[in-house]
């Protein structure tokens, strides 16, 4: 009996050892596990998050963006591309080059966004922002062409991408990022370029100073502005829009009325004027006129209730009427300039009322 005792009391003094070396690799184990999964998961969060870090400019990243310091080329690009991007997203890029240097955007032929809604991108979109003047410089959405190349106006230059909950497309975008050297020349009497490659903002400036269509046609086709003219108010119901159907035309305002409702200071609809490129924000294309007078409401709320200390002249009746204009924009890949009569859809408002801001609140 004495010796049975003995032979298992020297068995579990051999485990000993063996059970105490399992132990140690576990924890061992673990521990890397543990190190490996805190790291993976601090470079997935990184890429959109907040970084301590900033960039030699002063810069830094915020909880919203992701700032890319740009010294050669690359590219940035929708989730997923060129598939289907996902729902329900805002991804932002801070590309900042040095102080010299300028930032060139070029647009991969593969673009393809969700439809824009009269013509407006209300749904998914990507826009380019200048931080420096705070404007911003395009908004593009659909699948019809690859918008034109950009350039930043200073050193940085913002892109934005939105997408909503619902419908999503393919492939994306895909927007190819270079620096190039900012050119400071002496003041030179600027060569006049044609108007088939002229900018978009400068062919606006352009065509709005001229009085008729006329002279739009002569300055951008002076050899064949007649047969341009003629193309143009073709008698086909591809150019006949909505402007020549029930009455949604708008028509001119009766002067005298309008000066007595002046006079009168009431709360009433008013002739505004409107700039197309900014109500619709279509930066990619130029209209003419560049202009076009909207009823909107104005005046002051003298006669409201003497309860209310803040009385806003606000629309009763709102409605949507039909503009005919000329449409210009660059043909993609070639160079030119296309031509159309379209119509375009502005708010006008029918009836205001004086209404207490306490109310709205």
């Amino acid at each position: 009996m004495f010796v049975v005792i003995q032979t298992r009391v020297q068995l579990c003094d051999r485990q000993l050892p063996l059970i105490q070396m399992i132990l140690s690799l576990l924890i061992l184990l673990a521990s890397l596990l543990q190190q490996y999964g805190t790291e993976a998961e601090s470079s997935d969060v990184s890429k959109f998050q907040l970084s301590n870090i900033k960039e030699p400019n002063g810069v830094q990243e915020s909880i919203q963006e992701k700032v890319i310091t740009v010294s050669g080329e690359g590219m940035i690009h929708s989730p997923d591309f060129p598939h289907t991007y996902p729902r329900n997203s805002m991804l932002v890029w801070r590309l900042v080059a040095a102080n010299s240097m300028r930032i060139q955007l070029t647009f991969d032929e593969r673009f393809g966004l969700e439809d824009p809604e009269d013509g407006i991108c209300k749904y998914d979109y990507v826009e380019i922002e200048d931080p420096t003047e705070k404007t911003i410089q395009g908004r593009w959405c659909g699948s019809q062409s690859a918008p034109i190349s950009q350039k930043s106006r200073g050193s940085q230059i913002i892109v934005r991408f939105i997408s909503d909950e619902y419908f999503s497309s393919e492939p994306g975008f895909c927007i190819h990022y270079s620096a190039i050297p900012e050119i400071v020349s002496e003041p030179e009497v600027p060569a006049v370029l044609p108007p088939s490659l002229q900018g978009v903002e400068e062919l606006s400036e352009a065509v709005a100073v001229l009085s008729t269509v006329e002279d739009v046609m002569k300055y951008l086709e002076p050899e064949r502005w007649q047969l341009d003219m003629d193309e143009l108010y073709k008698p086909t119901w591809h150019v006949l829009g909505k402007s020549f159907l029930l009455n949604k035309k708008a028509r001119g305002a009766d002067l005298n009325q309008l000066r007595e409702e002046v006079r009168l200071y009431s709360c009433t609809p008013r002739n505004f004027s409107v700039s197309l490129r900014e109500e619709l924000k279509r930066t990619d294309v130029i209209f003419w006129p560049s202009c076009l007078l909207v009823k909107r409401c104005g005046g002051n709320c003298a006669c409201c209730s003497h309860r209310c200390f803040d009385c806003q002249c606000m629309p009763a009746k709102v409605t949507k009427k039909y503009h005919e204009v000329l449409l210009l924009r660059h043909r993609s890949g070639t160079r030119g300039l296309q031509k159309s009569i379209t119509d375009v859809a502005l708010e006008h408002h029918e009836e205001c009322s004086c209404v207490c801001k306490d109310d709205l609140d």
